[in-house]
């Protein structure tokens, strides 16, 4: 077969490795950060309010620009726009490594956001239009267990690092970085939208990324310092900012997100899944370690590794569950994983003091992850399906900005919905009063997920659309380094993916 990478090839291999690599060391670096802050704090005299925005600045950025990063890479290349990603990313890393201050540091951090809104849409991208259609579904899924492997790591590779000190959480990602634009250029043949002409839409972009970046910052705020003047302001602000963006984009010539994407009902009823699914999960990851901590007592290393089953089921099982949809179907999967994580996040619900790992957190847990492992990688992949290839980058940016914008969301209103504030956190009567009605409300909103999918066209990962050829690849012509050489050669492919994959916000 010509049309496409096959996996099974040094070139398929080392373009997953490529892209999963890329990915799961923007994600490497949050886990990893959020492990060193107590270090960061005492030796750079921080206070915590600089400590939340030594996390909360790399989200702001990232959340801000993730639309333009996709929007470029289909316009400027794919390739070319993930590995100036990386680049921007490893040398703002290099500055945290150096940072003298809080203050620099924070902006450093800021900086990193700008190239992880560059890398992340285009790690989906490159793998929905270089690799081969029949292997897309087991690429999307294997990249997303491997990148789901710096969740496991992160913390121990960060309690390794701060033997020695702090500053290498972040210079570690010179040679992964390294590494990273190695594969890529070895194994990436160069994609872009052939159809993009006329002048880019600068408009579009300015007011998406007002839009997302005002309401993301009052969405880590709220928390804090409540409806605020200035987070008044951002939110009202975000609003104008979103009218004027769709305004943009329906009169726009050459429009950074066509709206048509969303009349694919498909496409916009996974995205709706989207949010109310890791709407869901963020508060459980949120809520889940808390209780662990304040109400049983637990070490934060036992309540990190207490969701580690989860990961390991993704890592495992990601790749072959993708086989499930192309087999039976996109509902199947959907509705079963679900409903599947939503059983998991009910049991447990009753979690409290005296309980035992094996008997009352395990089960649940396990139930979760099989949930997800099964539900995940259909969910991206219907998204990328049901988009135009040649603007897989743009679709991989919505889907990555919905998830980002269901966690924030849900992480900021909930506590305050199921009535914890303040320092009630560490009260664990108070939490888990708080615990159990917000693990409620995250049970039914993955249960939603499952009535979601019933939206769905049942054919819809089985005919691609057809209103629009897929792009080209370009700037390539089968050559590529040694010694992957050897891998099957790109060439132009008629359809987008027909099969599942894995998803995006898994590394967020």
């Amino acid at each position: 077969m010509t049309d496409g990478v096959r996996l099974a090839t040094p070139r398929g291999r080392a373009l997953l490795a490529a892209t999963a690599l890329g990915s799961g060391m923007a994600f490497l670096d949050g886990t990893v950060v959020n492990v060193a802050l107590p270090t960061i704090g005492r030796e750079l005299d921080a206070t915590l309010a600089q400590l939340q925005w030594t996390v909360n600045s790399y989200t702001l950025t990232l959340a801000a620009l993730i639309l333009l990063g996709g929007s470029l890479g289909d316009r400027l290349g794919r390739r070319r726009v993930y590995l100036a990603g990386v680049v921007w990313f490893t040398a703002a890393s290099v500055l945290c490594a150096l940072a003298p201050t809080a203050e620099v540091l924070i902006a450093a951090r800021a900086l990193q956001g700008i190239g992880g809104a560059l890398l992340t849409p285009g790690a989906l991208a490159i793998l929905q239009t270089a690799v081969h259609p029949d292997d897309r579904p087991r690429a999307i899924g294997a990249w997303a267990g491997l990148t789901g492997v710096s969740g496991v790591i992160g913390p121990l590779l960060g309690g390794w690092l701060l033997e020695y000190d702090w500053r290498w959480v972040f210079a570690i990602n010179v040679p992964l970085a390294a590494l990273t634009m190695w594969l890529i250029l070895a194994s990436a043949p160069e994609s872009r939208d052939e159809e993009a002409g006329g002048r880019f839409d600068v408009e579009g972009a300015v007011l998406g990324a007002v839009a997302l970046g005002a309401s993301t910052y009052a969405l880590i705020s709220w928390p804090d310092s409540g409806a605020s003047a200035l987070n008044a302001g951002m939110a009202v602000l975000s609003l104008a900012a979103a009218a004027g963006f769709l305004y943009r984009e329906r009169v726009a010539a050459h429009p950074m997100v066509p709206l048509t994407l969303f009349s694919d009902r498909t496409f916009s009823g996974i995205n709706l899944m989207t949010f109310a699914v890791y709407a869901g999960l963020s508060v459980v990851m949120f809520f889940l370690v808390l209780q662990l901590q304040v109400t049983l007592g637990w070490t934060p290393l036992e309540a990190g590794i207490a969701t580690v089953p989860t990961t390991i089921l993704m890592l495992l099982f990601s790749g072959r569950s993708a086989d499930l949809a192309k087999r039976f179907g996109v509902r199947p999967p959907l509705i079963t994983g679900s409903v599947c994580g939503a059983v998991g996040v009910a049991l447990l619900v009753m979690i409290d003091d005296g309980d035992s790992y094996l008997l009352d957190v395990l089960p649940g847990v396990t139930l979760l992850g099989v949930g997800l492992t099964t539900l995940v990688p259909t969910l991206t992949a219907t998204v990328m399906a049901s988009a135009p290839q040649h603007l897989a980058g743009v679709a991989s940016g919505v889907n990555n900005g919905v998830a980002r914008a269901a966690g924030l969301l849900a992480v900021a209103a909930l506590p305050a919905v199921a009535g914890l504030s303040g320092e009630a956190y560490a009260d664990p009567d108070l939490l888990t009063d708080a615990y159990r009605i917000a693990m409620g409300v995250c049970a039914a909103l993955l249960a939603g997920g499952a009535v979601a999918a019933l939206t769905l066209r049942p054919r819809a990962l089985t005919e691609p659309p057809a209103t629009e050829p897929a792009a080209a690849a370009v700037g390539t012509d089968g050559a590529m380094p040694e010694p992957i050489a050897r891998g099957a050669r790109h060439e132009p492919t008629p359809a987008p993916c027909a099969a599942p994959g894995l998803p995006p916000s898994h590394g967020r």
